[in-house]
């Protein structure tokens, strides 16, 4: 039997980039996410790909998915499920985005983690991924709920290395600089697609999904005793997070 990854927020982007990658190197990839088509899209691409309902943010929900995956060998969660939802100073920001932003990124994890961890000690060994981000290591204007909740997400990277230690449950946190991708900038500015494009401005090659799918998928697939505990990748344009060289129009 394959060894079974699963991987949230899977319908678009990096998780879905990311499902299709573990799935040509052998895995066997549970696909979690909200929405049902662009999930069952997915899974047509590759008979190693199911794809499951699951909102993280939904106690039930991750139930669900620790009742469907029991008795199986699950050895990967990639935790990729979130986003940024606005671009607002903290003072102008609603806070109702601060608990969803949190909930969605953080709380998210945890509840996945909580879920899947029993499994994966049962089984023998396993691995989580946290896609967290460069704005979990230094904050920056108008991202103060999205800064937050990283930084939130590195702090629980860091506290499970330290109370699995003993297991042999590795955990490696990845955390992406710019990356283009086809919904992240569009759902932080609700749907304006020219405050989108300015993120992209002149970036001759920011990352793309597939750049930090191959990061993941070289993580999880060294040695077993080999932990990558924390991995930032940027693209060349980008020297650090308010460092990034442009090309005029």
């Amino acid at each position: 039997m394959k060894p079974v990854a699963v991987v949230t927020g899977a319908s678009s982007g990096i998780g879905a980039a990311t499902a299709l990658l573990l799935a040509e190197h052998g895995f066997h990839v549970v696909a979690v996410a909200r929405r049902a088509e662009r999930l069952q899209e997915l899974a047509r691409k590759s008979a190693d790909i199911e794809s499951m309902v699951v909102d993280v943010t939904s106690d039930s929900d991750v139930m669900k998915l620790a009742q469907h995956l029991s008795g199986k060998p699950v050895e990967l969660l990639v935790c990729n499920a979130g986003g940024a939802f606005d671009f607002d100073t903290v003072i102008t920001s609603d806070p109702e985005i601060w608990m969803k932003t949190y909930d969605v990124n953080v709380v998210g994890s945890v509840r996945t983690i909580k879920a899947l961890v029993p499994l994966m000690t049962e089984h023998g060994k396993g691995h989580l991924v946290l896609i967290t981000s460069t704005a979990g290591q230094v904050a920056y204007e108008n991202g103060g709920t999205y800064v937050a909740a990283k930084h939130g997400e590195v702090a629980l990277a860091r506290t499970l290395r330290l109370e699995l230690s003993g297991l042999p449950i590795r955990v490696t946190e990845i955390a992406p600089g710019m990356v283009k991708t086809d919904e992240f900038a569009l759902t932080r500015f609700s749907g304006d697609q020219e405050r989108a494009a300015k993120i992209y401005a002149g970036v001759a090659k920011p990352l793309t999904d597939q750049d930090v799918a191959e990061a993941i998928r070289w993580s999880v697939m060294l040695p077993e005793h080999f932990n990558i505990d924390s991995m930032t990748i940027r693209p060349v344009a980008q020297a650090a997070q308010h460092k990034v060289h442009r090309v005029p129009n």
